[in-house]
């Protein structure tokens, strides 16, 4: 490759550095799409059937609400970021199927999952 001008934009290699831009104000905020290791013990601490419980289904369902009410907020302000929008697709799917097996087993427990979620059927 021949030598390029001084003040090319491109370098040595033949390759454009491409744009450079700022972001927008509103972009700068931050809105995490995954939880924290604390607000994930709070959530846990809070819908624990009993001491030390991770696993249980109301334990599930509340962490993957609490993702994907975060996930939401991230689609608000990027709309077309789509491989985020699948795994959301596939956390709402997961809750679903999760949601189901609840009421299945224990309708009570069901009624008072949704309903301490603020989740809509």
């Amino acid at each position: 490759m021949a030598s390029l001008p001084v003040g090319h934009p491109r370098d040595s290699a033949g390759r454009h550095p491409g744009r450079r831009r700022s972001k927008p104000p509103q972009q700068l905020e931050s809105h995490p799409i995954s939880l924290s290791a604390e607000r994930k013990q709070q959530v846990v601490n809070e819908y624990a059937t009993k001491k030390g419980d991770t696993g249980s289904p109301e334990v599930q369902i509340a962490l993957l609400t609490e993702r994907i009410n975060g996930l939401t907020d991230h689609f608000k302000l990027h709309k077309s970021d789509n491989h985020s929008r699948r795994g959301l697709l596939k956390m709402v799917s997961l809750r679903r199927r999760l949601l189901d097996h609840v009421k299945e087993k224990d309708e009570g427990r069901y009624q008072k999952i949704i309903e301490r979620l603020g989740i809509r059927r």
